[in-house]
């Protein structure tokens, strides 16, 4: 008897409390007993529970790979993937001990400056960033310092400064004036024309105008400013009253589709008013969300007092940012995709998602529902509205392409075009002509259950393919 009982407890399967390692992880108590949500919990968790948890929540997310909302890129080669985990583990503000990191950081600088076409006689400079919302602060604070002192040794005063862009700016640059206290002259946009020119900005410019803000790549219509006409106004202004107004470029978006694409087309440092650049790496510089740059043309157009000169990190080094302590993941990715990439690899890439982006505009016109707002020229951003939002809305449209997975953004524009509603598709890398065809495909059959479910219409199918070139205004 006691050894048929001694038998069955070796053979007795273990308890979880005894042998938590040989429970299979949706076995344990965790997958029966709620979460801690607002405290620390109290006990720990085997690691691969702990990342079972969060792993099955972020199966909630939408898929990065059908996100047509974001321009923030969302794969990277898996060499990629582990100089990111080498960089997550070095403090890039830790110059001291970790020099060599300073040294890629200047040459990414210097890269981006020569890829904007920076004058031989110049001697640029610059950070990165952790986005083009800090670069654009850096940028236009270096402005602000610039006029500043310049009045003040005019003896003039210095406490009004202004800033002129159009309304086709992203946020950053009103949370730049509301933060630095410098007034903001707005230039609305207009139906049929959602960029700013330099008659736009002439009646607005005055003595205590530190800077023109101008777009190579919006946001709402993936269009760009008309920088040199703007360019053209300053110098003229210059000539006329001596005022030396710079030009700040938002390239967040368009800063790494310009110069393989439309390299021909002038925006950036042949301009002699342009002083400064930002541009998103973590966009079509094809790295992971959390990287920008900010270049400024000569070291002349950074004052020297702005940059900080600390010491407690172990050595004597300078510091211009609005953070502080940041990873070196995305650095080392960004120089990981210069090297990978070169200017053919780029060039190649770019020609690819601005031809699907092409696509795309094509058949969506050919189907008869969309007029293209704007032809997806200078950016892979595909901007359409509905030719008769009668019986449906772009925002309808949107809403049900969700329940096939995709998540394309409807919007309506910036005052004074905001009675004009938009679709938007960001078309990036991982973008496939075999994605393009799927989410057309799906356009086509949300259309035709929003028809089918209003009194009265007729239900369509899908226009056969075509490859002429569209236009702003319609089919070719």
């Amino acid at each position: 008897m006691k050894f048929t009982q001694t038998l069955k407890s070796l053979f007795r399967p273990a308890k979880q409390e005894e042998s938590p390692y040989l429970t299979p992880v949706y076995g344990g108590r965790w997958d029966t007993q709620p979460i801690e949500k607002n405290r620390l919990p109290e006990d720990s968790l085997l690691p691969t529970v702990a990342f079972r948890i969060v792993a099955d929540e972020m199966n909630l997310e939408g898929n990065p790979a059908l996100n047509l909302a974001t321009f923030v890129t969302t794969w990277m080669e898996p060499e990629a993937d582990e100089l990111i985990k080498i960089g997550a583990t070095k403090n890039l503000i830790d110059e001291d001990e970790y020099p060599q990191l300073k040294v890629i950081e200047d040459r990414i600088i210097r890269m981006q400056a020569n890829l904007f076409n920076v004058p031989e006689d110049c001697e640029p400079t610059g950070v990165t960033t952790i986005g083009s919302s800090e670069a654009i602060m850096l940028a236009l604070l270096a402005h602000k310092w610039t006029w500043r002192k310049k009045r003040q040794e005019a003896g003039l005063d210095d406490a009004h400064p202004n800033i002129i862009f159009g309304a086709d700016v992203h946020t950053c640059w009103e949370k730049f004036a509301r933060y630095f206290d410098v007034e903001m002259k707005v230039i609305p946009l207009q139906n049929n024309k959602y960029t700013i020119n330099a008659d736009d900005v002439a009646p607005l410019l005055d003595d205590n105008t530190i800077a023109v803000g101008v777009i190579a790549g919006t946001t709402f219509t993936g269009q760009i400013d008309d920088i040199q006409s703007i360019n053209d106004l300053l110098l003229q202004h210059k000539s006329t009253t001596g005022m030396d107004i710079p030009i700040h470029v938002d390239a967040a978006s368009g800063g790494f589709v310009l110069p393989f694409y439309q390299s021909d087309f002038i925006w950036d440092f042949r301009l002699e008013q342009v002083r400064s650049i930002n541009v998103s790496n973590h966009k079509f510089g094809l790295v992971y969300a959390g990287m920008g740059s900010v270049i400024f043309k000569d070291t002349s157009d950074l004052p020297h007092e702005l940059p900080f000169e600390i010491n407690y990190l172990g050595g004597s080094m300078q510091n211009y940012s609005l953070n502080f302590s940041k990873g070196s993941s995305n650095l080392l990715a960004q120089y990981y995709m210069f090297l990978r990439l070169g200017q053919s690899g780029y060039r190649k890439i770019i020609n690819s998602v601005m031809s699907n982006a092409q696509y795309m505009e094509q058949q969506l016109v050919k189907s008869g529902f969309f007029e293209i707002l704007t032809d997806a020229e200078f950016l892979p951003t595909v901007v359409v509205r509905l030719i008769d939002d009668s019986h449906y809305s772009v925002y309808q449209i949107s809403d049900e392409l969700r329940k096939f997975g995709w998540i394309v953004p409807a919007y309506s524009l910036p005052p004074n075009a905001h009675n004009v509603d938009v679709l938007r598709m960001v078309v990036k890398e991982n973008f496939s002509r075999d994605l393009a065809d799927k989410l057309l495909s799906d356009i086509i059959t949300v259309i035709n259950q929003l028809k089918n479910n209003t009194p009265g219409t007729r239900s369509v199918e899908p226009a056969e393919r075509t490859t002429c070139k569209t236009t702003p205004h319609g089919p070719c």
